[in-house]
């Protein structure tokens, strides 16, 4: 269906493919504003976006990032026309990060939603919204708790999409002129990820377990809180912190 450079490249393409094979495009899911064709859509704009970002450097021609507008050709699709997009633009996006990864420095600067990244955030990218949204098609099976619990799917979040995880739930905790809150999440043999937001600034960074955790949980689980996302299963994770510390880390880790 699709070539052996998506599959090397985006390993975690065929488990998405089947969740969304095996579910009708108007099903709902665990993404409360999208049903199954909404995040195909999502998923086709991504493929494509990165890739032409990363074309665009490597031609000596930089662009800047789109916004989710350029997912807006795709809802004119028929869902078989879709599908053949999504196909495609994951095709053209593994041929590109392919090429940079023979042609470029691995730590030559790229700019992406204006933040330098390195060229291997673009298939990694891609890898990690592949798993995040095969986990909205499908909630805490084994596969997704399994993907959503490798060490390269937190250090992804942390290092490479960072603040912009933390950036519109900031604006919903009205902090004062002086106000500073920190939240520490915190898995089984892991270092704490570390999340701050104050009136300056937020930051979300790895630090060394100390202190009582805001929420302790396994590391899937840990993935879906910094993605704005909850476990099918709460017991999964614990917390006694209290009701406004955990209210305040859970606004500040809303999603995006």
């Amino acid at each position: 269906m699709v070539t052996e450079c998506v599959l090397d490249t985006l390993p975690e393409w065929e488990a998405f493919a089947h969740a969304v094979r095996t579910r009708r495009p108007d099903a709902g899911t665990w993404c409360e504003a999208w049903t199954t064709r909404d995040i195909v859509i999502h998923q086709t704009g991504n493929a494509e976006e990165l890739a032409r970002v990363l074309a665009a450097h490597m031609a000596g021609e930089p662009v800047e990032t789109r916004g989710f507008d350029r997912e807006k050709p795709y809802r004119e699709l028929t869902d078989p026309e879709l599908w053949t997009a999504f196909i495609t633009r994951c095709e053209q996006l593994a041929e590109i990060t392919n090429s940079a990864a023979r042609d470029l420095s691995a730590d030559e600067v790229i700019m992406w939603t204006g933040r330098p990244v390195t060229p291997r955030f673009f298939a990694e990218h891609m890898r990690e919204e592949l798993v995040l949204h095969r986990w909205d098609l499908t909630g805490d099976d084994t596969t997704a708790m399994q993907a959503l619990s490798e060490p390269w799917m937190t250090q992804h979040s942390v290092h490479d999409v960072g603040n912009a995880l933390l950036d519109l739930g900031a604006t919903s905790l009205d902090l004062g002129t002086e106000d500073r809150f920190q939240g520490r999440l915190r898995a089984p043999g892991t270092d704490d990820v570390v999340v701050t937001a104050t009136p300056k600034g937020n930051s979300i960074e790895f630090a060394p377990p100390e202190g009582p955790a805001t929420i302790e949980s396994d590391s899937a689980v840990r993935t879906l809180f910094l993605w704005g996302r909850r476990p099918a299963d709460f017991t999964r994770w614990h917390s006694q912190a209290g009701p406004d510390a955990l209210r305040k880390v859970r606004t500040l880790l809303g999603g995006y």
